[in-house]
């Protein structure tokens, strides 16, 4: 029963996110659902919770959604509801989408468990390392935004609504979000594999610059 479930919502997920911006597409949501099987490898935690968050997270990024935060919680519980899952997974699943982002950090937290440490994890691990880079470059240019402007400086300690409305070019959301998350993740794997992924980043940068400013 829980593999036809996990199945059909693969399913759900790949037809809703087909055209999807290519950083929160399908392959962006496989890879999260992997790393989130890797760390629970490691983990006690409820599988099916889990997966079923993984797979549902991006499924209405408020980023997409004229800033609707509440969109991907209520897909979710549509979704899940069809399928007759218990109300405990539903509120649980939902509640993960609802609080798991790097911008839901940024306010006020109102629900943690195990699962939501274990997809967050995941999640982050995405926005990190070559796939972090490459989505970060990928967004910038569907919003048309500049790689890089020298007297445009990164804002630290961003509120969730500056976050949320920031147009500063793609470099600056390294230090603004990405270099960031090798020290908020939660578990162990998920810390462990957050450290060569940072250091990718810093090498980036470190090569950016030096070919910014024309050096070798």
């Amino acid at each position: 029963m829980t593999n036809g479930i996990i199945l059909k919502t693969k399913e759900f997920v790949q037809s809703k996110l087909k055209t999807a911006e290519a950083g929160h597409d399908w392959f962006h949501v496989e890879r999260v659902w992997k790393n989130a099987r890797l760390i629970l490898e490691n983990e006690t935690a409820n599988i099916m919770v889990v997966e079923l968050a993984a797979l549902l997270h991006d499924i209405a990024d408020s980023k997409f959604h004229d800033g609707d935060e509440e969109l991907g919680p209520r897909i979710t519980r549509s979704f899940l509801s069809s399928l007759h899952l218990e109300e405990t997974t539903i509120a649980h699943v939902c509640n993960i989408i609802k609080n798991m982002s790097f911008k839901a950090s940024l306010g006020k937290i109102e629900f943690w468990s195990k699962e939501l440490e274990i997809v967050q994890d995941a999640d982050r691990l995405d926005a990190i390392g070559a796939i972090g880079i490459a989505r970060a470059f990928n967004y910038g240019g569907y919003k048309n935004r500049s790689m890089y402007d020298p007297a445009i400086k990164p804002k630290e300690n961003q509120s969730k609504e500056e976050y949320k409305n920031t147009t500063a070019p793609t470099i600056n959301h390294f230090y603004e979000k990405l270099l960031l998350l090798k020290d908020k993740m939660n578990t162990e794997t998920g810390k462990r594999l957050a450290e060569s992924r940072h250091q990718y980043m810093l090498d980036f940068l470190h090569q950016f610059f030096n070919e910014w400013e024309g050096k070798q």
